[in-house]
């Protein structure tokens, strides 16, 4: 490999943005293809296929063969709140290859007994998403019911290119935390990202129901068609 391409791949590695190695064949040649260029590559049909499904493949275009080695971070889910419908997401988040980071900074939730083997910030949400950082391969899910550690968090997503936004509550209380979020600027083009109710419909009422329900809606936006965010 180029030692050009090699550092470029690298250097998106690093900071969790997608790319597409695209190798022809029968000639060997290469190009490293990103995530923000792939609209306007040639194969961007093919590519935007491979990197739905986060798989590398042989594929043929215009009579000819090439592979496929996509590099895609591993998918994040980013929730507010240690209750219980994150206790249940943890290990179903786990079978699914999703790596789940819950932040709460009510200690007596947020406890490693609760959530084992799960990674825990108990910083308050403007401070600990600071420090994480939301990208293209995170989901945000509010969970808390408390606007104080619901909203800023859910203010830091809409301004990141998180692929799904998430938020607990009926339509009503929904209703009332998009007044709080046209308060501080967001318009309803930025609110509409935010998937309220949430979850896909499937009539869930426990804690395990309501998890599955967000888990499945997450995975059935991660590999199906990207919206940029406005």
């Amino acid at each position: 490999m180029d030692l050009a391409i090699l550092s470029t791949l690298n250097a998106e590695r690093a900071a969790r943005r997608a790319t597409i190695l695209v190798t022809d064949v029968e000639s060997g040649a290469q190009r490293l293809v990103k995530a923000a260029d792939l609209a306007a590559d040639p194969l961007a049909e093919v590519l935007e296929k491979q990197l739905r499904m986060g798989k590398s493949a042989l594929v043929e275009a215009d009579g000819k063969a090439f592979f496929l080695t996509v590099q895609a971070p591993p998918p994040r889910v980013v929730v507010t709140g240690a209750v219980h419908i994150s206790q249940a997401m943890a290990p179903m988040a786990k079978l699914l290859d999703l790596d789940l980071v819950i932040v709460d900074p009510r200690t007596a939730f947020a406890t490693p007994e609760r959530f084992p083997g799960v990674r825990l910030l108990t910083d308050w949400p403007d401070e600990a998403l600071a420090s994480l950082g939301l990208d293209g391969y995170t989901a945000f899910v509010a969970l808390t019911h408390d606007p104080k550690i619901d909203d800023p968090a859910l203010e830091a997503a809409l301004r990141s290119a998180c692929f799904y936004i998430g938020a607990l509550g009926s339509r009503k209380t929904h209703g009332r935390r998009l007044e709080r979020l046209a308060a501080v600027g967001f318009d309803e083009t930025a609110t509409q990202r935010i998937h309220a109710p949430i979850g896909l419909d499937i009539g869930a009422v426990s804690p395990a129901e309501i998890a599955l329900a967000i888990l499945g809606e997450i995975v059935k936006t991660l590999r199906g068609p990207r919206r940029a965010p406005a």
